[in-house]
């Protein structure tokens, strides 16, 4: 499985998430640090959060 952030904003926006750099209250932050993978745990808690099924991944 790709653990990556980007992909992670990928498959965010393949399911109707806008990924746009803002700043501010109300957002969602991502880890990204650089080519590092997140933490199994921590990517799949996103796609919870996010409502995305890790079936669907």
């Amino acid at each position: 499985m790709n653990l990556s952030p980007k992909y992670l904003i990928k498959l965010l926006e393949n399911n109707g998430f806008l990924y746009k750099r803002t700043k501010g209250s109300h957002q969602v932050i991502l880890p990204f640090h650089g080519n590092k993978d997140l933490p199994k745990g921590t990517f799949l808690a996103f796609l919870k959060h996010a409502g995305i099924s890790k079936d669907n991944i």
